[in-house]
């Protein structure tokens, strides 16, 4: 008699990047954006969710984050990443890019959002000298019209708009309807 398979498919695990696990009430959002994926389908998996061993040195702590953060992107069909500006006008957090850019090596798909259209150049730009625009710092702005470095932006499936809003085109992305 033939062996019968049954195939059960499951939820698409997707990484939650951002710098939002520097926010004062990090562990309650994480929880939010969890709760927004369950109600699309989708399973959350947030940095913030595992917590280091008690009395590791910090340097062994942030290994230990390091790798649980590597585990968890390897581990996602696809991430999400808020690349909203973090500390600087025009930058997103750097923790976050290199988990998109980690994400993109391993082929995963990335979503990245960000609240506004306005174009690196428009937010980064202090001064302009012969049509070419310099940050604070004194280097050139590239302006290629784009939102982020254009690294990101080639790589990185745009929505702009909040984790929600993103969710929404993940979920469509990923989940067929029935």
């Amino acid at each position: 008699m033939p062996r019968v398979q049954t195939v059960v498919a499951r939820s698409p695990q997707i990484y939650l990047a951002g710098f939002d696990v520097f926010r004062p009430d990090a562990a309650e959002h994480g929880e939010q954006l969890k709760a927004l994926c369950a109600e699309r389908g989708l399973v959350g998996l947030h940095p913030g969710d595992s917590a280091a061993p008690a009395g590791m040195r910090a340097d062994d702590t942030a290994q230990w984050i390091c790798d649980t953060n590597l585990a968890l992107i390897r581990a996602a069909d696809a991430v999400m990443a808020n690349l909203n500006d973090f500390r600087s006008a025009g930058e997103p957090d750097a923790g976050t890019v290199f988990e998109v850019g980690f994400a993109i090596a391993l082929g995963k798909p990335v979503w990245g959002y960000r609240s506004d259209e306005l174009p690196l150049v428009a937010r980064a730009a202090v001064r302009t000298e012969a049509g070419t625009a310099f940050c604070s710092r004194g280097f050139i702005v590239e302006d290629f019209g784009l939102p982020v470095n254009l690294m990101l932006a080639c790589t990185v499936q745009w929505v702009i708009g909040d984790a929600a809003t993103c969710l929404d085109a993940i979920r469509h992305a990923l989940i067929v309807p029935r």
